[in-house]
């Protein structure tokens, strides 16, 4: 849990600090482009990330990158972390306790997790863009598995190059066998988080679906490894881009709706949006349960495309969930009813009020 927050030249926040009081919800408030979702990135950098948006460090730096920025936060415990970026280098940097750190390092300390209004189409969009969104998922209690996913991908970026280039059969063979081992992991790792979390959730029911996957759960890891292997061997004659084989790396998550009993792909703008949020709560439960860490909950535009019964239901999950949750919206009003909370103001990029409710 964030006690205190610091920014320092970080998008168009020149220096802002917002001191939280151990409040569990922290609802920032104010007009478009005052600042509001700059914060919640600046928080999302702490776990380690590129950040929410994924943007380069020269687009996050105020005045265009010349001067670098920091990200400070105090916890709960007194730890103190800062993640910071040099005009001089291209890298971002981290310290722990004034230590320096690697930005793995920061990932055990803070469990972060962020919804956006880029997900708002999670459902009717790519397989791709459900993909990364679930193994950000994953990756978040089960850190090994992003770099699984970056390897896998780099793995089948070299068959496609060694077919193409006409390489040793015992050259491909070694590398199928890398491949295998790395999807079976990956795919593993999606169908045991997909369990566990579909054991807190209530209204709806997450699946993934794919080859690799289908191998595992009709048999043992040791027996998709051996069909998978396989299947790479048989299909050598696929010789273009690395998508033109199935596994892992084209596998699908699916949400069904219990209440409405349909696809979530199916269900309104606003329904969607609804279990988008029951996925994220129910996922920062099992974090929660896991590691015994309270995670940190980011909800950028929270009550966008949610009627009233909707908003409070989720004021409600809030104001009963073991966690700091960070929310953003144009007018404070749409919260009053989150308890426990304090009110940021941003107007042009500054920090000028809190108001504790």
């Amino acid at each position: 849990m964030i006690k205190t927050l610091t920014l320092t030249d970080f998008r168009n926040h020149c220096l802002g600090r917002i001191e939280t009081g151990g409040m569990k919800n922290i609802i920032i408030t104010g007009p478009n482009g005052s600042g509001k979702t700059a914060i919640l990135e600046a928080i999302s950098m702490l776990g380690g990330d590129r950040g929410m948006r994924s943007a380069q460090m020269t687009e996050i730096s105020r005045f265009d990158g010349s001067g670098g920025f920091s990200v400070f936060a105090n916890l709960k415990d007194d730890t103190e972390i800062v993640v910071f970026f040099n005009k001089d280098d291209s890298n971002r940097h981290a310290k722990i306790d004034s230590d320096n750190a690697s930005l793995s390092d920061l990932s055990s300390r803070l469990g972060i997790i962020w919804l956006t209004p880029k997900e708002d189409r999670l459902f009717v969009d790519s397989a791709s863009d459900r993909r990364a969104f679930f193994d950000r998922l994953v990756a978040s209690f089960d850190s090994p598995h992003s770099g699984r996913v970056a390897r896998l991908s780099k793995l089948l970026s070299e068959r496609a190059f060694a077919l193409k280039s006409r390489a040793d059969n015992n050259w491909l063979s070694a590398l199928e066998v890398q491949i295998a081992g790395t999807a079976i992991a990956v795919s593993a790792a999606r169908i045991r988080y997909a369990a566990e979390l579909n054991y807190f959730l209530e209204n709806c029911a997450v699946s993934v679906s794919g080859q690799v996957e289908k191998m595992i759960l009709s048999g043992t890891t040791g027996d998709a490894e051996k069909q998978y292997l396989e299947y790479l061997a048989d299909n050598r004659y696929l010789q273009g881009d690395k998508m033109v084989i199935d596994g892992a790396h084209k596998s699908d998550f699916g949400v069904f709706n219990k209440t409405l009993n349909l696809p979530t792909n199916l269900t309104s703008t606003g329904q969607q949006k609804s279990i988008l949020i029951d996925l994220i709560l129910a996922h920062s439960k099992l974090v929660r349960t896991k590691t015994n860490r309270t995670p940190i909950v980011l909800l950028d535009e929270a009550a966008a495309h949610l009627d009233v019964n909707a908003r409070k239901r989720l004021f409600e999950e809030l104001n009963n969930m073991d966690a700091q949750v960070w929310a953003t919206g144009l007018e404070p009003e749409v919260f009053e009813s989150c308890a426990d909370s304090l009110f940021v103001a941003c107007k042009e990029g500054k920090i000028f009020n809190i108001l504790k409710s």
